[in-house]
């Protein structure tokens, strides 16, 4: 894949927008390194499935529209909202407006904190997958890896949770590190740390 010239002289991924500095940040700061905080993994989760169908230079937008509608990305409280709060999001022209996905955001949430209870923290739960290492693989957008997640969050109830959507996640929590080859950033999330 070609990349564009860039006025710092850094190579990156080709899908990072020059145009859009949000977007830029995202992958230099963030995307590809692993996480292991819970509530960050929940809110990167709760905008992959938002995602579904549109580009994530959309949701990434729209970032903090969904954490002031989503109260801070906070587990305990987007899993207790109710019809009242869907209706609410419904009227949120901050966010992506779309019933499903917002019901879906708070039931996911429920499953989310099953997860935790079950294994002490979903760190514990995603990174057994891969047994603590970060996978190096660029160019799908699913796998063996994703096939079996996803197959396993909807038998605990999650939803909008596909292989491609999964893949994508386990890209931007790091768990699989999918810079290219020519990307700064390359090879260079090696060792855990947490974002």
């Amino acid at each position: 894949m070609e990349h564009l010239s860039w006025p710092d002289g850094r190579q990156r991924c080709f899908w990072a927008n020059p145009k859009n500095e949000r977007y830029v940040r995202y992958h230099d700061e963030e995307w590809g390194r692993p996480v292991h905080d819970d509530g960050k993994l929940f809110e990167l989760l709760l905008l992959e499935c938002f995602q579904a169908g549109l580009s994530w230079e959309c949701v990434l937008n729209k970032r903090e529209g969904f954490r002031r509608a989503f109260a801070g990305f906070n587990l305990e409280r987007v899993g207790a909202f109710t019809e009242e709060d869907v209706e609410r999001l419904m009227r949120d022209t901050a966010i992506i407006r779309h019933r499903r996905k917002i019901e879906v955001a708070v039931g996911n949430a429920r499953v989310f904190r099953d997860i935790q209870r079950e294994c002490g923290s979903f760190d514990c739960y995603l990174w057994q997958w891969t047994e603590g290492k970060v996978v190096h693989e660029c160019g799908p957008t699913t796998s063996p890896l994703s096939d079996a997640l996803a197959k396993d969050l909807k038998k605990r109830g999650m939803k909008f949770v596909g292989s491609t959507t999964i893949y994508s996640y386990l890209q931007a929590v790091g768990v699989i590190e999918s810079h290219e080859p020519g990307c700064f950033l390359s090879g260079s999330c090696l060792s855990g740390g947490g974002a």
